[in-house]
């Protein structure tokens, strides 16, 4: 399947957008639900799935925040900044 330049610039707007949400916020805390996904999902340590198994008895489990690193907003951001640049240098569709 080939992109036309409508679908270029829709990814480009998507991909930019998530960027500069990424630098507009410092840390995202997951729900007990993500969390408790997460920790099914994934190779934890023996330690840290005990933890997580006792503290589940005792009432909510913790939630866990992501703090996702500064230089990845700015990378989205300038991936979606050329596909942009990228969907208005290419003919339009039909044309």
């Amino acid at each position: 399947m080939e992109l036309n330049r409508n679908q270029y610039f829709f990814i480009g707007l998507v991909i930019l957008l998530v960027g500069v949400q990424l630098r507009m916020v410092n840390s995202y805390t997951l729900t007990h639900e993500a969390t408790k996904f997460l920790a099914q999902r994934t190779q934890n340590s023996a330690a840290e799935s005990a933890a997580f198994h006792l503290s589940t008895d005792v009432g909510k489990p913790p939630q866990k925040v992501i703090n996702p690193p500064e230089w990845l907003g700015w990378c989205l951001m300038s991936i979606g900044s050329v596909l942009i640049l990228h969907s208005l240098a290419m003919k339009k569709p039909g044309g």
